[in-house]
């Protein structure tokens, strides 16, 4: 008696016009416990706030969803295009329930690049598919429990950290969550003015606007203020048990004020009130300052591997910040005036999902 002939798995473009097919996608990131950039919301959210193209590729064997690669098509002047997931993300990449169905869409994601002129393919962790390049010495993952109670979640965090956090709750700072225009204006002020610091180009207000509304029930953000005045703001996500403070920062006079320590512990506890039990303080740069600010409040850095795939004769795309040749550039940034930088920025920025 023959043995009966395995069904081929299928790959297929995600149809965002059918809401079961969206639902169905939807779904499957939930059952085999995908990250919220694996959602389809999100790449819809970025869609909405940068204008940079949600697409994705579904695996099916026998109609079942097998496997999903969320993927946004960036396309920058600056930067040239590229297929990347999750775009705007620090994770994302081939999301199946197992390896045929996760080489089908690596497959997939390459015939899509080459038919529609895109430089390559960017994946966020996942599986690594055969042939692709990958690398986990850039970034880091910071993750830990949260603590049982406000006073042990002071306690969790090492001396000299926990040093300044008291610092900072002796200043009386109000503190804010909320989702309404406001917020969203301190949370902006903040985060422009932090990220022309480091010289690096703000991303479009739209961006944390969409996110905001596509997560209405998993997304917040909390302010610390002086006075009227805003000095540190994140726009946090919740996802899986986790609270992951995703887009923060502080004004120049957030750092004598110690406005970021009272704002992340201040996050801790809110996210422990809501049902969170862990901490996600998201990726850094190995080696850099905010690697060894993670490090300094007792979490340890996790290797994130990513991968690519270039297509033949392109170059690498290069959006690396830390690159030498970007350098001088950065430097130029951080002395531009802020209302000319935030003007500029959102272009800019769109094009480094």
């Amino acid at each position: 008696m023959n043995a009966p002939v395995k069904a081929a798995t299928q790959v297929r473009a995600l149809d965002w016009r059918d809401p079961d097919d969206v639902r169905r996608t939807e779904a499957f990131v939930g059952e085999m416990g995908g990250s919220i950039f694996h959602r389809p919301a999100w790449l819809r959210a970025v869609e909405a706030g940068t204008g940079q193209r949600a697409a994705g590729l579904v695996a099916e064997q026998m109609g079942t969803v097998t496997g999903w690669l969320p993927l946004t098509e960036v396309r920058s002047a600056l930067f040239g295009k590229a297929l990347v997931s999750s775009g705007f993300a620090v994770a994302g990449g081939i999301l199946a329930s197992g390896d045929t169905a996760a080489q089908a869409l690596a497959e997939g994601a390459q015939r899509h690049a080459l038919d529609g002129g895109f430089s390559g393919v960017e994946l966020r962790g996942g599986a690594v598919p055969d042939g692709w390049q990958s690398w986990s010495d850039k970034h880091c993952g910071f993750e830990r429990a949260l603590a049982a109670d406000d006073e042990a979640e002071l306690l969790a965090i090492p001396r000299k950290a926990r040093a300044e956090v008291r610092k900072g709750i002796g200043f009386g700072h109000l503190v804010t969550v909320g989702r309404g225009a406001s917020d969203l204006a301190a949370h902006y002020a903040c985060y422009a003015q932090s990220v022309r610091n480091l010289g690096t180009p703000v991303f479009p207000r739209k961006l944390f606007a969409a996110m905001l509304e596509a997560f209405p029930g998993s997304s917040d953000i909390l302010t610390v203020w002086a006075g009227d005045k805003p000095l540190a703001s994140v726009l946090s996500f919740y996802h899986d048990g986790a609270v992951m403070p995703f887009w923060g920062g502080g004004v120049f006079a957030a750092r004598a004020a110690r406005a970021n320590e009272v704002m992340y512990y201040e996050l801790m506890l809110h996210a422990r009130r809501q049902g969170m039990t862990r901490f996600d303080f998201g990726r850094s740069k190995t080696g850099s300052g905010p690697f060894a600010f993670k490090k300094n409040w007792g979490f340890d850095p996790q290797p994130l591997t990513y991968c690519a795939w270039t297509a033949p004769g392109a170059p690498p795309r290069n959006i690396d910040p830390t690159d030498a040749s970007y350098s001088r550039k950065i430097e130029l940034w951080k002395k531009l005036p802020l209302p000319l930088a935030n003007t500029l920025g959102p272009w800019i920025a769109r094009g480094l999902a």
